[in-house]
């Protein structure tokens, strides 16, 4: 299976290493100095890849997907930072017959701890003295702020909460990988569950998966939808 990266930064060099070690080959990588488009020469490179892994910056991650569409390549997309348009890009996925699966995160303990916060928030709900508040910190570099990920936990507990002013709380220093904590504050005492990343490979580890399975297949798909296919 040959794949090429979109973005060779940190993560993308990490998302190189292990597809390596799964065996893949990384066919092209595409970067500032060669950017990724869908002209004829870029479709020639790309004819016998069969999935593009984007990991590049909020600004570009649209352009990259309508390319990806263009030249009818299955992508999977890590860059966050473009979700209020998630709805034109699924049409736009849909329309092309292409296959698509992206995440705030791919991690998979991140995306088992969306199940125990949604279960955490559901059982907290039923009571009005607690408080739920998101908590996230990053390294400087991270563009985007609040993370994708706290926004997903904040919908997640909207979604129990039936509102949509749970507040978040962001920090960008250092050279955090990303840590997250969901807490459930009452005027008695307080309980938080947390999930701290220590490196990036969990999240290349996840991006591995999704191409795998996203390979031979079409559609829009979120990465917890391919989780649940393992179960």
């Amino acid at each position: 299976m040959k794949i090429a990266l979109i973005g060779y930064g940190k993560m993308g060099r990490m998302v190189e290493a292990v597809a390596l070690r799964h065996g893949l080959e990384v066919k092209e990588r595409f970067m500032d100095v060669k950017p990724f488009s869908s002209d004829s020469k870029t479709k020639n490179l790309l004819e016998d890849v069969s999935v593009l892994i984007d990991f590049s910056v909020p600004e570009a991650v649209l352009g990259n997907i309508k390319s990806a569409c263009d030249i009818s390549k299955n992508i999977v997309v890590g860059t966050t930072g473009w979700y209020d348009q998630l709805e034109d890009v699924k049409k736009m996925v849909e329309k092309s017959k292409i296959g698509m699966v992206y995440a705030s995160n791919f991690s998979l303990g991140i995306n088992l701890f969306y199940r125990i916060v949604e279960r955490a928030a559901e059982l907290f709900r039923k009571f009005e003295d607690y408080d739920p508040f998101i908590e996230e910190a990053h390294h400087k570099f991270k563009k985007d702020s609040p993370s994708g990920t706290a926004l997903v936990l904040k919908k997640i507990i909207e979604n129990q909460y039936d509102k949509k002013n749970i507040p978040i709380t962001s920090v960008r220093a250092g050279y955090i990988p990303g840590k997250h904590r969901v807490s459930f504050d009452s005027t008695v005492d307080i309980v938080s569950l947390e999930h701290t990343a220590r490196n990036r490979e969990g999240f290349a580890e996840g991006a591995i998966l999704a191409a795998k399975w996203i390979k031979s297949r079409k559609g829009f798909f979120e990465f917890q939808e391919v989780l649940k296919t393992f179960e």
